[in-house]
């Protein structure tokens, strides 16, 4: 039996440590950032699709994407406000056709388990491609922190100015079109500890399972 979990949040909510710990716990997850990172590496069909679309400053001097002066035209000040519709029609087709990929995987190397299979989809924009993305899930989990929070962790562990911190999280859907989606909350802004309990009970919820003690014993990174 497979059990398919939407997981969701802004940037810099924690929702990287929450995948973490669900991973530690036994669920399959597929990260939506690594897929679009792998979409637009050199050679790919997506980067050449963005420089056609972008102009050749899209590119680094290397022939990667030159992801800060991509970011600066979709989230700055001055960005197209067709910008990211069309880097969306870009990117987002090429992800869920390697999700899809991935999961089929998945589904057949689990193949025979006697356990539910728990596969995550990490998925930041969910609330905004809910509609078009070619999934239903089972449960939706988005994980919340404060907006000051987040903007002090981009600050603080991504090197962004505020006003790009801000940019990010304007451009992104806000808190209560996750809250209408989700079934469940993680808050992120608490211990580790006491935010991985959450979790735990989550899990066990959706496989059936004990929700015992995380085993708690190292400190993770929020992301």
């Amino acid at each position: 039996m497979m059990i398919r979990i939407g997981l969701t949040g802004g940037i810099a909510s924690g929702k990287s440590t929450v995948a973490s710990h669900l991973c530690e716990l036994g669920a399959r997850v597929i990260d939506y950032d690594r897929l679009a990172a792998q979409v637009v590496a050199p050679g790919g069909v997506g980067l050449h699709r963005i420089a056609q679309a972008f102009g050749p400053r899209a590119l680094t001097e290397e022939g990667e994407l030159d992801r800060a002066w991509i970011a600066e035209q979709v989230f700055g000040p001055r960005a197209d406000p067709d910008a990211r519709d069309r880097l969306d029609a870009i990117e987002h087709p090429l992800v869920y056709a390697s999700a899809e990929r991935t999961e089929r995987e998945l589904l057949r190397h689990e193949r025979g388990s006697e356990h539910p299979l728990v596969i995550v989809h990490d998925v930041p924009l969910l609330a905004e491609v809910i509609d078009t993305i070619p999934f239903s899930f089972d449960h939706i989990v988005t994980v919340e922190a404060p907006t000051e929070v987040r903007v002090e962790r981009m600050m603080r562990t991504r090197g962004m100015s505020r006003r790009q911190a801000e940019d990010r999280i304007r451009h992104q859907p806000n808190r209560e079109e996750r809250l209408r989606m989700a079934d469940a909350v993680v808050d992120s802004n608490q211990s580790l500890e006491r935010m991985f309990e959450t979790v735990d009970r989550l899990y066990a919820r959706w496989t059936g399972g004990p929700a015992g003690p995380t085993g708690f014993t190292r400190m993770a990174r929020r992301g």
